[in-house]
């Protein structure tokens, strides 16, 4: 090995100790701090280890609530996003429709330019008109609404993917369409719709802004949005509470994608992760 190959490869393992430390040093904050009495910006183990963060929001009713939320929020959407992306891709998949393709690219190509934040004022408007305004369902129809342009393009892929054999053996039986769709289609394109699901929860989960704009009661508020109350008079970060919370708000989503990885697996299909 020449001196050129040496110092290159240096290098190389120099950037991927970097970009190790870049992804590993927050896991390990949040592993900690919780843990903490004096939490610092750093990672480091605590000298004394403590409870007291956990306690003080165990008794906090707007952020125990808050979790709560997100888990309604975020399982309604995924409810109605999944029936709602299966029963168009499976329409769009089996029947032919001229311009098909060009309509999928184009509420892709739409859902992706004109994002939430672009979209937010008129749909502010749209919701006030509806008299959903400060309502946990007017947020749950704007995500969905705004998450099944996508949700539709990669459920068509499962779709397609299912043998048509299938079908025409069971309407030689009799079987009816939505019969078809419930015990044929869905069961096979099951670990594409788990991917939907999966993929709709981490989406709502993590939102902010549409619940923030759209619910001024703090009760109704998701987790993501009650976060930014944890700050002292003086605008300080709260890193206790902050960091306690925060392990709390990301066990839901770990302990799910666990869940439908154990039971569904994820492994690549048709250039699309399933």
């Amino acid at each position: 090995m020449n001196p050129r190959q040496i110092v290159a490869r240096i290098g190389f393992y120099t950037f991927i100790a970097v970009l190790t430390g870049f992804f590993v040093l927050p896991m390990l904050w949040l592993a900690s701090a919780p843990f903490d009495s004096n939490p610092g910006y750093a990672p480091r183990v605590p000298e004394k280890p403590t409870l007291q963060h956990f306690s003080a929001l165990f008794e906090n009713d707007l952020t125990m609530g808050s979790l709560w939320n997100s888990v309604v929020m975020s399982f309604s959407c995924m409810v109605l996003v999944v029936a709602s992306a299966a029963l168009a891709a499976y329409a769009l998949s089996r029947v032919r429709i001229p311009g098909r393709d060009a309509l999928l690219y184009l509420l892709l190509l739409l859902s992706s330019v004109v994002t939430g934040t672009a979209a937010m004022v008129p749909i502010f408007l749209m919701v006030w008109k509806l008299g959903l305004l400060d309502r946990q369902l007017g947020v749950v129809l704007v995500l969905s609404g705004g998450l099944l342009p996508a949700a539709i393009f990669i459920l068509k892929d499962f779709m397609d993917a299912v043998p048509k054999s299938y079908e025409e053996s069971a309407r030689v039986f009799g079987a009816g369409p939505l019969r078809i769709l419930r015990e044929i289609v869905v069961p096979v394109a099951r670990p594409g719709l788990a991917t939907i699901a999966v993929w709709t929860v981490v989406n709502v989960w993590g939102t902010y802004l549409v619940p923030f704009l759209l619910l001024r009661d703090q009760e109704k508020q998701p987790a993501a949005v009650v976060v930014r109350t944890f700050y002292d008079e003086g605008g300080g970060a709260l890193l206790g509470p902050i960091s306690a919370f925060s392990l709390l708000y990301s066990i839901p989503v770990v302990l799910m994608y666990l869940f439908v990885n154990r039971r569904y697996g994820f492994r690549f299909h048709g250039g699309i992760k399933s």
